[in-house]
């Protein structure tokens, strides 16, 4: 053997043993979502509209209390959380039949914060990490703007999203960097009901 060919070996040993030592990639990309944003459900927290038709005094705004309930004129314990708002205009009249002939009632939802099982999550730096109600065609550019942008030790290509898909958490890389100081609108990926978005701090 030549020392060319010794040198060519010894190179390929080298890289091979450099990628078995390497960390394993924990996340992959995120794929695109197919969340097909059915009706929206109330949550604890939304503000609802209530509007009996002709009956002023029974018509009011109120907000969606913890456990999910509210209470209006002549409707006391009522659940409205993970219902729609037709679902609880018709309980509401369902309920006021004992007292009105064919009343007529309308839910409007207000504030929207959602289901909790629904809403997305912000961790780690971000410039206001919080809770956020989920959007129909909501993408992580959106998230990172509600959240105001990252800090200056992000490391936003580090950053990844929690997803449970089919009863099991799937871990999913995002290249924030790349989106938001890059421009790379390749980056850009679609957020679903329930994401947990966990953006990492630089060590150096």
């Amino acid at each position: 053997m030549n020392q060319n060919f010794l040198r060519v070996i010894a190179v390929s040993l080298t890289a091979l043993f450099i990628t078995a030592c390497a960390t394993p990639q924990l996340a992959v990309p995120a794929p695109p979502t197919t969340y097909s944003n059915p009706e929206y459900v109330i949550g604890a927290g939304d503000t609802l509209q209530v509007f009996v038709w002709r009956n002023p005094e029974l018509s009011l705004t109120i907000p969606v209390r913890p456990d999910g309930r509210i209470s209006t004129p002549l409707v006391e314990e009522l659940v409205v959380a993970n219902k729609t708002p037709a679902q609880v205009a018709r309980e509401i009249e369902k309920r006021l039949s004992a007292y009105l002939k064919d009343p007529l009632v309308t839910v409007i939802v207000t504030t929207f914060v959602g289901p909790y099982n629904q809403q997305v999550r912000v961790l780690g730096a971000a410039t206001r990490p919080q809770v956020l109600p989920y959007r129909a065609n909501m993408t992580v550019l959106d998230v990172i703007i509600a959240v105001g942008g990252l800090t200056n030790i992000a490391a936003g290509n580090k950053a990844t999203i929690s997803r449970t898909v089919n009863g099991q958490v799937t871990q999913f890389s995002v290249r924030l960097d790349d989106l938001i100081r890059d421009g790379d609108i390749r980056a850009n990926v679609e957020m679903a009901p329930g994401d947990i978005l966990l953006i990492p701090e630089s060590w150096f």
